[in-house]
C-alpha cells in the first residue's frame, strides 16, 4: 500500500508496512514526534519517551515486528517514517483487534495515509482470526472522528474515561477488519 500527497508533484511515495527490528530509531524519532504533536492522544509523555534507552525502544519494537498479539505498521517513504498504526488482539474479545496509537505526520495528512496504515491492521487482524476493529477517540477530536468515520468507522456509544487525563473522556469507535 502506497500513497502520495496530493498536489505535491513527484513526492515519494511512502511504504506501509509492518515494522522491523531494524526500525528501532526510525521509530524512536517518529514517536517523540507523535508525542510533541499530540501529547493527549497516546500514553506516555514527550520527556517519558525521550529518557527511554534505545534498548527498550529496540526491545519494544523487535517484539511487536512478528507474531499475531500485537503488530506496529509504519509510513516508510525512504528516511524519516511519516504515519504508525498499531493494533493488538483485545482481551476478552477474541474477534477484535484494538487500534492504537495511530499517527500521520502533518505534510502527510489528508494524502490517503491514513487508510493505508488502517488498512495494514485490518489486513492483519483478518489474518490473525480477527475480523472486526476498534478504536478509540477524545470526546471532541471532531477531525479524528470525521476521517475514522470516513475509512468506515461508526460511533457505538459507548464511552470510557481517558486513561491519563481524568478530566477527559474517550469514544468507542467500530468498524469490520
Amino acid at each position: 500500500m502506497t500513497s502520495t500527497p496530493e498536489g505535491s508533484g513527484p513526492a515519494r511515495r511512502a511504504e506501509v508496512r509492518r515494522v522491523r527490528p531494524d526500525d528501532a530509531a526510525r521509530m524512536r524519532a517518529l514517536r517523540l514526534e507523535m508525542l510533541a504533536d499530540a501529547p493527549l492522544a497516546f500514553l506516555e509523555t514527550l520527556a517519558d519517551a525521550a529518557a527511554r534507552p534505545h534498548a527498550e525502544y529496540a526491545a519494544r519494537i523487535a517484539a511487536v515486528s512478528a507474531g499475531t498479539g500485537t503488530a506496529q505498521f509504519v509510513a516508510d517513504p525512504g528516511g524519516r517514517f511519516v504515519g504508525h498504526a498499531g493494533g493488538m488482539a483485545a482481551p476478552g474479545e477474541p474477534g477484535l483487534t484494538v487500534v492504537y496509537a495511530v499517527y500521520v505526520t502533518p505534510s502527510r495528512r489528508g494524502t490517503g495515509l491514513l487508510g493505508d496504515l488502517v488498512d495494514a491492521v485490518a489486513d492483519w487482524s483478518r489474518a490473525c482470526g480477527r475480523p472486526e476493529l476498534m478504536l478509540e477517540v477524545v470526546v471532541g477530536n471532531d477531525r479524528a472522528c470525521r476521517a475514522y468515520g470516513r475509512l468506515g468507522f461508526a460511533d457505538t456509544g459507548v464511552r470510557v474515561p481517558h486513561p491519563t487525563v481524568p478530566a477527559l473522556t474517550e469514544l468507542q469507535m467500530r468498524r469490520p477488519a
